[in-house]
């Protein structure tokens, strides 16, 4: 799934950019606030649904694979947030659904959660 699709889906903002923004194929999501749940989950090429806004949301997802983190609740990440995504390349997308919405649309859509195996 791509990120316009993503984008649509949730009718969510883009709040930071990445220059291969339309290269990104998501195959998969997880959705969680905390983190060390994310990096138990993690997987290549999927995105991330959570409510907390802070720096570390990056930081782990640079170490467990994610493409794509989708802040729900229409929660916009502070200024040092957004600066170390881009740094990171990793889009940061912006969604009024709540969390549990939010991944009932992609699910919906087709798009698998992310199983340990």
């Amino acid at each position: 799934m791509t990120i316009n699709t993503i984008q649509e889906i949730l009718e969510a903002t883009i709040v930071s950019n990445t220059e291969d923004i339309d290269t990104i194929n998501i195959k998969g999501a997880c959705s969680a606030d905390l983190m060390s749940d994310v990096l138990y989950y993690s997987s290549q090429d999927f995105l991330l649904i959570t409510s907390l806004i802070k720096p570390q949301v990056i930081r782990t997802a640079v170490i467990a694979g994610i493409k794509i983190i989708v802040f729900t609740q229409d929660k916009k990440p502070d200024k040092d947030t957004i600066e170390l995504a881009q740094q990171k390349k990793i889009p940061l997308l912006v969604t009024s659904f709540c969390t549990y919405t939010a991944s009932g649309k992609l699910y919906q859509a087709g798009l698998a959660g992310i199983q340990k195996k």
